[in-house]
């Protein structure tokens, strides 16, 4: 197959992986990145201070947030979330069991208990506003979404429902950075958003995260909590705004530090081209893959303008996913499973909660597949997972 003439072309720096010809992710940056590094090093403050008052600025203009808040990863983002809408011990959060687990885990360490929801469908593995109202409970205080893949949820109904059952709604945004939805970016449809910056997502530090919120109020509580409940940093202290400190509430040492906020506001100015050399990616995919029995692609139409993310397939339940994932691997190609349902692990299964109504969840358990997807990704090494892929179905080595 010859190579589409696409208009857009990689021109990042990128540390490739010795162990794989085709890698799940990898790194995209340059030499700026590493400059902006080298400048905060030298220039003598490393923690919380300058870098992370800019990134937060720079995240809210970005973004339209009225309130960024940096932390240390995005699970510190998710507790933190939870904490400052002040869960009461025992209350519920409906939360979709087709996610990683930072989200359930965080709800229970705020004192709350999760309940799971289904997926819409295998076509479209988000929650949906139907989904997440046969899981409330009068025990529910509020929703936590999540917009898997980079794909948006459907959020005007959620937003009704939430606002009918008077519940708050967190967007866990950690694959939707750029994402949008009816011209609104994803993570300012909710009262509290949480982003990750692991490495493998669209804008990475290594490990960070950032809240975002409308409300003065949450901001206030957040940064508090971020740093031990102290009402001013070192960095204030250090420039003289305050020669000690009080101690308010209860925090944690959540905060990021500069370094890492000299990287994001870097990577930051790129994640716009980033997003549109992952979706060039996903259509020479979707052109390479396209009706076969054998795997259905998700999110085919679908609503918004997607972060790219991930590429998933969702195999026939006649395919071993486990002998397509080791074809695949003795070829060289990394692929993953997003997600193992929460609900399954043996941690929640001791919890006795109660998961009935997952069948979605717990189908594409069992067959969903993550392809490669990076932004300097070549259409090469994607007809190579594509050809690699059919192979391993056809040679019946997928073959329940």
């Amino acid at each position: 197959m010859s190579l589409p003439n696409w208009s857009l072309t990689p021109e990042p720096k990128i540390s490739r992986s010795p162990e794989w010809r085709v890698p799940l992710s990898e790194l995209s940056y340059t030499e700026v990145e590493v400059e902006s590094v080298t400048r905060v090093l030298r220039s003598g403050w490393w923690t919380c201070g300058p870098e992370t008052e800019a990134l937060e600025r720079e995240f809210e203009r970005h973004f339209g947030f009225c309130h960024a808040v940096a932390v240390s990863s995005g699970t510190a983002a998710l507790h933190l979330a939870f904490l400052a809408l002040g869960l009461s011990h025992r209350e519920e959060v409906v939360t979709p069991s087709l996610n990683f687990v930072a989200a359930a885990n965080t709800i229970l360490h705020a004192g709350a208990v999760p309940r799971f929801a289904d997926v819409d469908s295998i076509g479209s593995p988000v929650v949906s506003a139907a989904t997440l109202e046969r899981a409330l409970t009068p025990k529910t205080r509020g929703l936590c979404i999540m917009h898997y893949g980079g794909y948006p949820c459907d959020m005007r109904p959620i937003v009704d429902l939430a606002r009918r059952r008077r519940l708050w709604l967190v967007e866990d945004a950690a694959h939707a950075p750029g994402a949008i939805l009816e011209g609104i970016s994803c993570g300012r449809w909710g009262d509290i958003a949480c982003f990750s910056f692991f490495g493998n997502k669209n804008l990475t530090c290594a490990e960070g995260g950032m809240i975002a919120t409308e409300s003065d109020d949450l901001a206030k509580r957040l940064r508090l909590l971020r740093s031990h409940g102290m009402n001013s940093l070192t960095w204030d202290r250090f420039r003289g705004h305050s020669f000690s400190y009080d101690v308010t509430t209860p925090g944690f040492n959540y905060r990021m530090d500069d370094l890492r906020a000299a990287l994001l506001r870097v990577q930051l100015r790129s994640l716009e081209k980033w997003n549109h050399l992952r979706e060039e990616r996903v259509q020479w995919y979707r052109q390479l893959l396209s009706a076969d029995s054998r795997w259905i692609i998700p999110f085919e139409n679908h609503a918004g303008k997607s972060s790219y993310h991930l590429f998933t397939i969702v195999l026939d339940e006649r395919v071993s996913r486990n002998d397509v994932m080791h074809s695949l691997r003795s070829k060289g190609i990394q692929t993953s499973i997003h997600y193992p349902p929460i609900h399954q692990f043996s941690c929640y299964r001791a919890l006795s909660l109660n998961h009935s109504g997952l069948k979605c969840t717990e189908d594409l358990g069992r067959r969903i597949l993550t392809l490669p997807l990076y932004p300097n990704m070549t259409f090469e090494q994607v007809e190579m997972v594509c050809e690699s892929l059919r192979d391993a179905i056809g040679k019946g080595t997928g073959n329940v």
